[in-house]
């Protein structure tokens, strides 16, 4: 599947990692059941997506240490919400192609 297919899904695929469930909802605008999804997520993928959750959030400290967690680097403040989010789920999208 690729970011525009993704981004057509009306309901996550039960064959979905946790961290592409909740990056489906997020892209819906749906951040409480995004975040919710994560709650008891363990890895590197949902550790990056819980980041760019608590950023969206405005959260910068939550994010940081979300962020440490998933070794990925702070994006820069000029990095819109949306384009980190099409980064990270075109990375979990080329991960589950693997």
């Amino acid at each position: 599947m690729d970011l525009p297919q993704f981004r057509l899904c009306t309901a996550p695929a039960s064959d979905w990692t946790v961290a592409l469930v909740s990056l489906w909802h997020q892209g819906k605008n749906d951040w409480t059941r995004a975040h919710d999804t994560l709650q008891d997520a363990v890895g590197a993928d949902a550790d990056w997506v819980h980041a760019h959750l608590h950023r969206v959030e405005g959260d910068a400290t939550n994010a940081a240490y979300w962020y440490r967690r998933a070794r990925q680097p702070i994006p820069s403040a000029q990095l819109s919400f949306a384009a980190e989010w099409d980064q990270i789920a075109s990375a979990l999208l080329r991960n589950t192609q693997n």
